[in-house]
């Protein structure tokens, strides 16, 4: 009995528990469901007041909108009024205009109509006037036996013979009066630019013999059966004249390079004393490379004095060949340096670009340091070789024209063949053979010879002044004149000479008589 109903009274509890767990739940059910129908009502409350909120800032904004949309409508308006009012009296002018503009032209064509009946008026007027005067002048042809021409060149014949005199010292003395001024500025200028030079113009002549301090070495030179002497040449390319000459050999080659190559090579194997074939080929060897460095620096020296850095490297060495080549006992390089300072002052003076002129100069002869190796005179060889470097066109402009071989091009140009002329040609600055000094006296008395009218010519002042007499009844005060200058052009395109050549033309007319 216990056991039945420990089971029944713990399945009552059981059941007790359920219903009142399940109405506690209800309870609980209840008030969540009243939460929640709060919170609901609350949230659409406060959605019911934003709308009204967002519906009253949109009506605002309606009416913000609108009143703007009515004022910009009026301001466009306005602006439209304003466009209409400008456009209608824009329009009132430009159809002023163009009935003045109509005016203006109906002013010009009746203008241009009365203007061609006028000309035409006038040409009828100048046929009429030159068939008047063709009458008249071939009337006039009739009665004097002359025509126009022969009446034009009479007349003007006279006129010439009357007025001769006058005309002939007219010109004489604007001739005078101009040339005193240039010649005055001229001499400023080249005096200005040979003081500021200052360089010696000594001659210069290259040493081409060894002294030898006894006759002993004169057969250690030449060797058992010459063998010696021909590895010498040979090696050397240059000719050994040993004579009877004591305490000189002398060194014979057309190569000034070779030459001093020889030199230096043949000092230092007497220096020496072992003079046999392989020594004479390590001596030229080291003489070769003495003289390389010693162009080199010569021509590094020549850039750096005339101011000159610019100049292709390669150049260099060729500017200092020059150093052992001379051009009538005068040095080409120092020659080349002295052109080039004064080619610097004249370009100055003148307002040239100076380092063109000075560049030009400096190269001018650079054509000599390969003249036997190459055809073509000096001049040529000189422009292909600095257009082989790519120089400067205007450098070569510069240097081209200074033997007259290509036209001057450039005010350079000119500079460089009168800086040339001043090198050359002052005293002592080169010496001439007395047969070229000869020859060409020779040629400037025969060419001025060669014009008509003259009696005698003499070339005096070691040829820089050429003096004729001329017959004064063939040649006349004015054609003495002319005859002047066409012996100085003659002189200018077929002679060479250095400076320049005063040409004198003298006319003496002398009246003899005897009184008896």
């Amino acid at each position: 009995m216990t056991t039945p109903f420990a089971l029944l009274l713990a399945l009552s509890a059981s059941l007790v528990s359920i219903v009142i767990g399940y109405y506690f739940r209800h309870l609980v059910a209840l008030s969540q469901k009243g939460s929640i129908e709060l919170e609901v009502k609350d949230v659409l409350l406060r959605a019911k007041e934003e709308a009204a909120a967002i519906k009253e800032k949109a009506q605002r904004e309606l009416t913000q909108s609108e009143e703007k949309s009515e004022r910009i409508l009026a301001e466009a308006k306005e602006e439209q009024k304003r466009l209409q009012d400008t456009l209608l009296r824009d329009q009132d002018r430009f159809i002023k205009k163009e009935e003045l503009l109509d005016t203006r032209q109906k002013d010009i064509d009746n203008e241009v109509s009365l203007l061609k009946e006028r000309a035409e008026e006038i040409k009828q007027i100048k046929e009429k006037v030159i068939k008047e005067r063709d009458l008249v002048t071939r009337e006039v042809e009739r009665l004097a036996g002359f025509n126009r021409e022969e009446a034009r060149a009479l007349l003007l014949s006279q006129v010439e013979k009357q007025c001769e005199e006058d005309l002939y010292s007219r010109a004489l003395k604007l001739e005078r009066e101009g040339q005193a001024k240039l010649e005055n500025r001229a001499k400023e200028i080249l005096v200005a630019s040979i003081h500021r030079l200052g360089n010696a113009t000594v001659s210069d002549t290259m040493v081409t013999s060894v002294a030898i301090p006894s006759e002993d070495i004169k057969g250690k030179i030449i060797g058992k059966e010459g063998r010696n002497i021909k590895v010498f040449e040979r090696a050397a390319g240059v000719e050994l004249v040993i004579d009877d000459t004591p305490g000189i050999i002398t060194i014979s080659c057309f190569d000034p390079t070779r030459r001093q190559i020889a030199r230096v090579a043949l000092e230092n194997l007497i220096a020496d004393g072992r003079i046999q074939p392989v020594k004479i080929e390590e001596a030229i060897t080291k003489a070769t490379n003495e003289i390389n460095q010693i162009l080199r620096k010569k021509g590094e020296e020549a850039v750096y004095e005339c101011g000159l850095l610019n100049i292709d490297e390669r150049l260099i060495p060729i500017i200092g060949r020059l150093h052992f080549r001379t051009s009538y006992g005068q040095n080409v390089l120092q020659h080349s340096i002295e052109m080039a300072h004064i080619s610097g002052v004249l370009a100055y003076e003148l307002g040239a670009d100076v380092n063109v002129a000075k560049a030009g100069a400096l190269l001018h002869d650079i054509g000599k340091a390969v003249t036997h190796e190459v055809q073509g005179t000096h001049v040529e060889i000189g422009r292909r070789i600095l257009q082989k470097f790519g120089v400067d066109e205007r450098i070569i402009q510069a240097m081209q024209a200074h033997h007259e071989e290509y036209p001057y091009e450039t005010v350079e140009s000119i500079i460089v063949q009168v800086a040339d002329a001043i090198s050359g040609g002052r005293p002592g600055a080169r010496r001439d053979t007395v047969e070229n000094y000869l020859t060409r006296l020779a040629d400037l008395e025969s060419i001025a010879a060669s014009f008509a009218g003259t009696d005698r010519v003499y070339a005096i002042q070691a040829g820089r002044e050429l003096r004729v007499f001329v017959s004064p009844e063939i040649v006349s005060d004015m054609e003495a004149h002319n005859m002047a200058r066409a012996i100085a052009l003659r002189i200018e395109h077929e002679l060479r000479y250095p400076g320049e050549i005063k040409v004198n033309i003298i006319r003496e007319t002398r009246a003899i008589t005897f009184a008896r």
